[in-house]
């Protein structure tokens, strides 16, 4: 009898610590959009941003990006290793990540970058600043991650500040 109040009694303060997860600050619940509702929103966005005269093109795999300023020199390749200094932002334009002021470095191909970073990194050379507009099946899925939703795009402003050949 004991242990079965006691699992009930976890199994309460779990659903309301998940109910209360999907509670935003001003206490309405959150309910993330499909897939179907989250390419809708990126299209009306994509349709604002050309028609307001930006170019926007696409990588093989789906990433929409955006040249800000034309860096020099050769683009990165997989092995290669970046700085940059990026902010992450929603379409609705709230920051969930950025480095600040401090630069970020990793492997082009690692896999602990999301598709869309392995894949957008490529059309980025020294000194460009671009914005990538990634798609959540190239970014955090249907599952979502931290304080990234499920089925959501995240865009990237990003500055490659140096490319490291690698060996």
């Amino acid at each position: 009898m004991k242990l079965r109040f006691f699992r009930n009694l976890v199994f309460a303060a779990l659903l309301i610590g998940f109910v209360a997860s999907c509670i935003d600050d001003n206490g309405s619940t959150y309910i993330p959009p499909t897939h179907e509702e989250e390419m809708a929103l990126l299209n009306e966005y994509l349709d604002t941003l050309q028609n307001r005269g930006l170019d926007i093109d696409t990588t093989e795999l789906g990433v929409y990006y955006i040249v800000d300023s034309i860096g020099e020199g050769a683009f990165p390749v997989v092995g290669d290793t970046c700085e940059v200094k990026y902010t992450g932002f929603f379409i609705d334009g709230s920051i969930f990540d950025t480095s600040g002021t401090n630069t970020f470095e990793f492997i082009l191909g690692s896999e602990n970058l999301i598709p869309g970073w392995n894949d957008g990194m490529k059309v980025i050379n020294k000194g460009a600043f671009v914005y990538l507009l990634i798609p959540s099946e190239l970014a955090y899925g249907s599952t979502g991650y931290s304080s990234v939703p499920p089925n959501t795009t995240i865009i990237f402003n990003i500055e490659m500040v140096d490319i490291k050949q690698g060996y």
